[in-house]
């Protein structure tokens, strides 16, 4: 069991963090602005997927030993940083096969890019699990929750659980917002849609500049 008058408080440290931008909210606002509701979702089944994963890793203790050996959370850091630089590296080839293409040219959907629905949970997963500060995140919020009366393993795996679905279930409202808002634009305003193309080529680059980020933290 947990402490049911610490949850307001909870819930709402909850919202802030999912809300903040990061890597994740970048690359599930990227898939749906360019590829729809449906990769955004996919997207977001893979971020919570990696929620249950690090759930799971800080109640049998890694958290606690990535703070006591850096050695760790340096390999886990860095190994991230090449995923955000290999999907940065894949958006701008993408950009660069299709930079001379006006959208209505530009026919490729999740299917023709090897985007089924298993990469992209993939693609959620690993950019949410190679960030060593969202496992550290883990370790060290979790437990400001829980209390001594109860089995901590228990709690610190329900208090996981929910943050996890509760960041499901704003991400898929995110989700719908950015395909809408794109949509949305698309349609006011045709004119913009030549430069759609590019996206990928910005998108690319700010994956990049997050790698650097990430690699060059402390």
């Amino acid at each position: 069991m947990i402490d049911v008058t610490l949850l307001p408080l909870f819930f709402t440290t909850i919202f802030f963090l999912v809300i903040s931008p990061g890597p994740d909210l970048l690359l599930l606002s990227s898939y749906c602005a360019t590829k729809g509701f449906r990769a955004g979702a996919y997207i977001a089944l893979g971020i919570l997927l990696a929620g249950f994963v690090q759930t799971a890793l800080v109640a049998f203790g890694l958290g606690q030993i990535m703070q006591t050996m850096p050695l760790v959370a340096l390999a886990v850091k860095l190994i991230g940083a090449v995923y955000l630089a290999y999907l940065g590296v894949k958006m701008l080839l993408h950009w660069y096969k299709h930079r001379s293409m006006t959208p209505s040219q530009d026919k490729t959907d999740l299917a023709d890019m090897g985007l089924k629905g298993a990469e992209l949970i993939k693609r959620g997963c690993l950019n949410n699990l190679l960030n060593p500060k969202a496992l550290l995140f883990f370790s060290l919020f979790l437990p400001q929750f829980t209390t001594a009366d109860h089995d901590l393993s228990t709690q610190l795996i329900t208090l996981g659980l929910m943050l996890s679905v509760f960041a499901f279930v704003v991400n898929l409202l995110f989700a719908a917002a950015f395909s809408n808002l794109a949509k949305t634009i698309a349609t006011r305003f045709k004119g913009i849609k030549r430069w759609a193309v590019h996206l990928d080529g910005v998108l690319g680059t700010l994956f990049i500049a997050l790698s650097a980020r990430l690699a060059l933290s402390k």
